[in-house]
């Protein structure tokens, strides 16, 4: 292709696009693909990697992007149901803690779980979120989640549902 920073430009407008999607759907996944994102374009703007060494790894991107909506399907889990999985595990390590199904159940029962106990105004009431805090972390004594990562997978589920507005509607 002639106009090869054209076709870098055109594809990285694309993947922003993509990943801004992702921001309202799915925080985990959004943040991993900001920053494989963000890393290629550190690499080619240092001049580390070339032009097409930039689009393929743009392109690599894009083919995992698709693929991970796939995942969730093969899983059996909604958009909503998937990105708490994400949450759940984050760090990689907690899924050798558990057998996926088990990890697939958890999922399952929080989403319904906050289905079933949020209001109009969680956001913005402290007792409403102190409930689902606590909510969420009997679940995870539940199922026995690892200590360690606890918080911070309390910390990233409400996150992902303050990121969704009508998380359930």
């Amino acid at each position: 292709m002639k106009e090869r920073n054209l076709a870098l430009e055109i594809l990285k407008k694309l993947l922003d696009e993509q990943v801004k999607l992702y921001k309202r759907t799915n925080l985990v996944k959004s943040e991993k693909f900001s920053e494989m994102l963000a890393r290629a374009m550190r690499a080619y703007i240092n001049g580390l990697i070339s032009n097409e060494e930039v689009i393929v790894e743009m392109l690599k991107m894009a083919n995992e992007m698709a693929t991970s909506h796939a995942e969730g399907n093969a899983l059996g889990l909604t958009d909503e149901e998937l990105a708490f999985y994400d949450a759940l595990t984050r760090p990689d390590a907690v899924k050798d803690f558990y057998e996926n199904d088990i990890l697939v159940k958890m999922t399952r029962e929080l989403a319904e779980m906050l289905r079933k106990n949020r209001t109009i105004d969680w956001q913005k009431k402290e007792s409403a979120r102190a409930g689902m805090r606590r909510m969420i972390k009997k679940l995870l004594k539940k199922y026995d989640y690892p200590p360690e990562e606890a918080e911070n997978a309390l910390a990233k589920v409400i996150e992902q549902c303050e990121a969704w507005v009508d998380i359930f509607e």
